[in-house]
């Protein structure tokens, strides 16, 4: 067995080339600049509102009576609020420092504490929703069988549920965070929803795998998708960043496995199905059936909106 002994000399000419990579590659390093928001501690904020988001579901021991339960959620809640006005806080300062919009540090500390505190009160309003969410996979999904199955074990419940955390962030204009809490997500999931998406209440992604949701899609209320689903851009140049990009699906849609959705102009009318694996670039009216046929490249649509006519698209 080669026993290999670092020399200073070889350590030293390792850590010149680092340094002078520093310098030449400096886009990729943040060396000076204002203390980063922790990815680490991002996540730790996330699970312990899983827990007072959801109390009794994600404990290692049994929630006691709701003398106790109030105790616990005083001290996660003092934790959550210290936790976050400091992450939260370092991302406002990253961006000031990266557009030079003010130095005062005072200045993003009580904005990072107003932000968190109209958070915090935020939060029955979020379960209300998350309830919704939760009836919605419930009666959706014929294989669930309890709420607790749906809050423990199902995927599309995880990432609707720190969608609609991020999303807060995202309109409040917090940058970093957001992301960060939806990557995450996404990484444990497979389901990747941009913190900016707009989503109505009662959404349930079934299976959730694949699913992709833009930046700037709106959808409704009582909207289904399957795995695989995109609801994405036709154009991904920079120049676009700020239009809407994403399309836009009314209530009551259900969306099958692998059907693609694109544009900023595309609206999925209300009441509508969208078949799996189809493609789609343009409008459909309510009340529509779209799939795709073996004898044609284009989806057909069937409108039950005016006449049941059949045409393609």
């Amino acid at each position: 067995m080669l026993v290999w002994e670092d020399t200073v000399e070889q350590i030293e000419d390792v850590v010149r080339g680092l340094l002078y990579s520093y310098r030449e590659t400096d886009r990729i390093q943040h060396i000076g600049g204002p203390h980063l928001p922790s990815s680490q501690r991002t996540i730790e904020i996330w699970r312990v509102l899983r827990a007072v988001l959801f109390p009794g579901y994600f404990e290692t021991d049994p929630l006691g009576d709701m003398s106790a339960v109030e105790d616990i959620t005083r001290e996660r809640i003092a934790w959550v609020r210290r936790n976050l006005i400091e992450e939260i806080y370092k991302s406002l300062c990253h961006e000031c420092q990266r557009y030079g919009q003010c130095d005062e540090m005072k200045h993003c500390r009580d904005k990072a504490r107003l932000i968190t505190d109209s958070f915090l009160k935020e939060l029955p309003s979020i379960r209300a929703r998350l309830q919704l969410d939760v009836i919605a996979a419930l009666e959706g999904d014929p294989a669930a069988q309890s709420e607790s199955e749906v809050i423990l074990a199902y995927p599309g419940l995880a990432a609707v549920t720190v969608h609609r955390i991020a999303h807060f962030f995202y309109q409040k204009e917090v940058p970093l965070l957001p992301r960060i809490m939806s990557e995450y997500i996404h990484h444990q999931t497979g389901i990747d929803i941009h913190p900016g998406a707009t989503i109505g209440d009662s959404f349930f992604i079934d299976h959730g795998t694949g699913v992709v949701i833009g930046e700037t899609t709106w959808i409704g209320n009582n909207v289904k998708i399957y795995q695989g689903v995109t609801l994405g851009a036709l154009s991904v140049r920079k120049s676009l960043a700020r239009k809407k990009r994403h399309p836009t699906i009314q209530d009551n849609v259900t969306i099958y496995a692998g059907a693609t959705i694109l544009g900023g102009e595309t609206v999925i009318g209300h009441d509508s199905i969208i078949g799996g694996n189809v493609w789609l670039v343009t409008s459909v009216p309510p009340y529509s059936r779209v799939y795709n046929s073996a004898i044609s490249t284009r989806p057909i649509v069937e409108s039950n909106n005016g006449g049941g006519e059949n045409y393609q698209i």
